[in-house]
């Protein structure tokens, strides 16, 4: 395993399990521990940020330009994975079935169509 291979999965894994824990101290009442949980959770991501720009500088990789299509495509998948998130939340929780079902699909469409939009075709 490569050193930078190494150190991205490390790194990540630490980020990942803060944010994580984060979320959970923020969403679950029973914990009482709303504001550290935004804080782990903030600390969480921007460790993840920090992973990729060490991960990318110890491959000898180009920075993360920034344009508008990488933008939309952003957009695009956050948009439809919080579309099947709500899709699940109207099934699961709320138990409105057909909205649910109906929602949880426009939201696994917009997740597909973003491979012909990374494509490019």
């Amino acid at each position: 395993m490569k050193k930078s291979s190494f150190v991205a999965m490390i790194l990540g894994t630490v980020s990942g399990v803060l944010f994580a824990l984060g979320m959970c101290m923020a969403l679950l009442p029973e914990w009482n521990s709303f504001k550290p949980g935004i804080i782990f959770g903030a600390v969480g991501i921007v460790l993840g940020i920090i992973t990729v720009i060490v991960w990318r500088k110890m491959e000898n990789k180009a920075p993360i330009k920034v344009t508008a299509r990488g933008i939309g495509i952003s957009l695009l998948a956050i948009l439809g994975s919080l579309l099947l998130g709500i899709g699940m939340c109207f099934v699961l929780v709320w138990e409105k079935m057909i909205a649910g079902i109906i929602i949880g699909l426009i939201g696994i469409i917009a997740l597909l169509s973003l491979i012909p939009v990374c494509k490019g075709t």
